[in-house]
């Protein structure tokens, strides 16, 4: 049975997640590390493109918990 209203308060979901979400933080700490690295690097060496790439990389990894949170309260329905 579903919720009657169409709000995006999901804590069975959210519940389910927070384990990966965890995990998710741990490889964000990792990107912050990688993001740092990155821009020392690129301030450096600005002509170097590869450096901009593993940046932007590393904001995807910081940005992880926020998107696993959204995937596992996306799954489940109530």
């Amino acid at each position: 049975m579903c919720c009657e209203c169409d709000c995006e308060c999901r804590p069975l979901g959210w519940l389910i997640g927070l384990p990966f979400a965890v995990l998710s933080i741990l490889i964000s700490i990792v990107g912050v590390v990688i993001w740092i690295v990155g821009l020392l690097l690129s301030c450096i060496c600005p002509c170097c493109l590869c450096v901009t790439i593993v940046v932007e990389l590393a904001l995807e990894l910081i940005k992880a918990p926020l998107h696993v949170i959204r995937w596992f309260t996306s799954q489940i329905p109530c």
